[in-house]
């Protein structure tokens, strides 16, 4: 397993989550991968009121259900990245959607115009036709993606995904 790790970022409704599915879509062939989404706003249910799983991890206990075809971890604590990436298991890819503050290569997606406040901690800018980076001092170290072609952007994590394990 090659175990290599890669982040995006930007602001809401960039276009995160629809970027990493076109990523995941084409490394899937042939590779293992692992997503991990960051939700600051601690807004995502996963589990329904009521139900024996909710029951339990109401207790505050770490519970894990586990059926024929998946394994779900209800978890009340925050975990570190490498406590994740230990529970993930094997991967070749880790996708990870948010979490600026990890020292990952990162890719930050913009529409319309770029949020500068993103540069210090990106190493690429996947951005489409309505973002002008002539209008930007954009810091040399970024390369410039197309938003609108997941093959680039694969071809980058390719050269320069980090080694997690």
């Amino acid at each position: 397993m090659k175990s290599l790790a890669v982040a995006f970022t930007g602001p809401s409704d960039s276009g995160k989550t629809t970027l990493i599915l076109k990523v995941a879509n084409i490394l899937k062939n042939g590779h293992a991968l692992a997503i991990i989404k960051n939700d600051p706003s601690d807004k995502a249910i996963f589990d329904v009121e009521g139900k024996d799983s909710w029951k339990f991890s109401q207790t505050g206990a770490e519970v894990v259900i586990t059926s024929p075809t998946r394994t779900t971890l209800f978890s009340k604590h925050q975990k570190s990245l490498d406590e994740i990436i230990d529970m993930v298991g094997s991967f070749d890819f880790l996708l990870v959607e948010g979490l600026k503050n990890l020292p990952l290569p990162r890719i930050a997606i913009f529409r319309n115009k770029l949020d500068v406040d993103y540069f210090d901690c990106s190493d690429a800018i996947a951005i489409d036709e309505s973002v002008n980076v002539s209008d930007y001092d954009l810091p040399s170290h970024i390369a410039i993606l197309d938003l609108n072609n997941p093959e680039q952007v694969v071809a980058w994590i390719l050269k320069n995904a980090k080694k997690v394990k």
